[in-house]
């Protein structure tokens, strides 16, 4: 009875271990692998799974969230034999776990170093400036070569960035130097570039100045000249009306026209800058005459106008 009392709990113990040894609970993010008898049959999701205990056995434990990698640092050297190191970053997540599990050993490895040896193909083929100007363009190449090559393993290359590049430290120097010299260039452009047009903007507002002076000269003559004319015209009305009263036999006609020409030629006296004194008889009561025949020659032509209109 003791004997089988013991046989009965060892049957007992014995399902409960086979029980254990075929549930599998796999977690969120994370796949198994199920082998019987050394050979893959499926894959288990997360969640509980249940497998032939004895038979199947877990192969491999697989992470299908996506990860991310450092790519150690490395030297490069660009096509115009310029030595620079370069490091970077991998992201890559796996989404089938038999093949990542069978198709490829020591999977983050793999990618490591075909990352790298892909970094040194597409850096090696681009000049220094290339190289610093676009990284764009490097982590594209990057990330399309290294996706295709690890697309049989079952993995996808999300993104592969290219943090750091160091040129040498004389490179670097040189390439201050040259930076310097640029600026330096560019300022003796702007300031040469300014004078230039303040030289332009001078010349401009003194041709604009020569043109209003010529236009205010030209306007001043053709006022004087209008003036002139004017007084011309004046002077031959005058010497007119002088003919036509001498014709008629008028005295005092003659008698301004006399004092004018007398009194012209003593301002042309006075006036001369090479005399300093000049003494010479003067008949007082000519002049006044001469003047009194003036004002009588001025009224009769007064009166002759004012009978003009009444007529």
């Amino acid at each position: 009875m003791f004997g089988f009392q013991e046989f009965v709990l060892l049957i007992l113990v014995l399902a409960v271990v086979l029980v254990a040894m075929g549930v599998k609970s796999v977690p969120q993010g994370t796949e198994y692998t199920v082998e019987r008898f050394g050979r893959y049959t499926r894959t288990l999701r997360p969640g509980l799974n249940l497998i032939t205990p004895i038979i199947d056995r877990v192969g491999s434990k697989l992470n299908m969230m996506e990860r991310v990698m450092d790519v150690p640092s490395q030297e490069v050297i660009t096509r115009d034999n310029a030595m620079v190191t370069v490091d970077g970053v991998v992201f890559f997540q796996v989404l089938d776990a038999a093949k990542a599990a069978y198709e490829v050993s020591q999977l983050e490895l793999a990618i490591l170093n075909l990352t790298m040896t892909n970094i040194r193909t597409v850096m090696g083929s681009m000049d220094l400036d290339e190289l610093l100007s676009q990284r764009d363009k490097i982590n594209a190449q990057l990330l399309t070569v290294v996706d295709d090559a690890t697309t049989p393993w079952g993995v996808k290359v999300t993104r592969i960035e290219i943090k750091d590049i160091t040129p040498p430290r004389d490179l670097v120097d040189a390439m201050a130097r040259q930076m310097k010299a640029e600026r330096l260039k560019r300022a003796n452009i702007l300031d040469a570039e300014g004078v230039r047009q303040s030289e332009i903007l001078k010349a401009e507002g003194e041709k604009q100045a020569a043109i209003l002076e010529a236009e205010g000269q030209r306007q001043a003559a053709f006022l004087e000249a209008e003036a002139r004319e004017r007084e011309a015209q004046a002077e031959a009305k005058a010497t007119q009306m002088v003919s036509e009263a001498i014709a008629k036999g008028d005295l005092n006609a003659i008698n301004y026209f006399v004092a004018t020409r007398y009194v012209e030629a003593l301002q042309s006296i006075a006036t001369s800058p090479n005399e300093k004194l000049v003494l010479m008889p003067l008949e007082a009561a000519s002049v006044i005459g001469a003047l009194g025949g003036i004002s009588e020659l001025a009224k009769q032509a007064m009166g002759r106008q004012a009978q003009g209109p009444q007529a």
